[in-house]
């Protein structure tokens, strides 16, 4: 039997655990939302209406989701403004994401609900994931493991540093 030792999966996997305790804790997305510590929370940036935080458990680097402050997981609740912060901030995202590490395409979208493949399904949010030619290798596919080939605080620095270069 092959083994891959990858210990950073136990604060996720202890995420779910925790989810269904008994306390409730606030949510992860409303936490992050409040708290004035960005750069330890990987917040990359903060709108109007929602904000730009990377994903701790990313499909590639650079995996990034925009989050709308008003906690709710249905789409129909989100008002025209935030629905307009929200694509105004993916564009935003898109643009940072196309200047730090020039990506030949994306994947941008939203799971609505758990059953969808929602890592948080209370909370909506919307991922914004950079693609390359050729990112997809024989890792997935034979032995079901993604490789993110750099650690999220030097992309959270480039990240950072190339949205300060977009004006509104």
């Amino acid at each position: 039997m092959d083994r891959l030792w990858a210990p950073w999966r136990a604060k996720y996997i202890e995420s779910f655990a925790s989810e269904n305790s008994e306390e409730k804790k606030e949510c992860l997305f409303c936490e992050k939302a409040k708290s004035s510590e960005d750069e330890k929370n990987f917040v990359l940036y903060r709108g109007e209406k929602c904000y730009i935080i990377m994903n701790l458990f990313p499909y590639n680097s650079g995996h990034i989701m925009v989050v709308p402050y008003k906690h709710t997981s249905s789409f129909s609740d989100l008002t025209d403004e935030e629905m307009l912060d929200v694509m105004r901030v993916i564009k935003r995202g898109i643009l940072a994401l196309e200047i730090a590490l020039k990506p030949h395409g994306f994947n941008v979208g939203a799971n609505l609900g758990r059953v969808s493949g929602a890592g948080i399904a209370e909370h909506i949010h919307f991922h914004i994931v950079p693609r390359w030619n050729g990112d997809t290798n024989f890792m997935p596919v034979i032995s079901e493991t993604k490789v993110i080939s750099e650690l999220l605080s030097d992309t959270y620095k480039k990240l950072k540093d190339a949205l300060s270069k977009i004006s509104d």
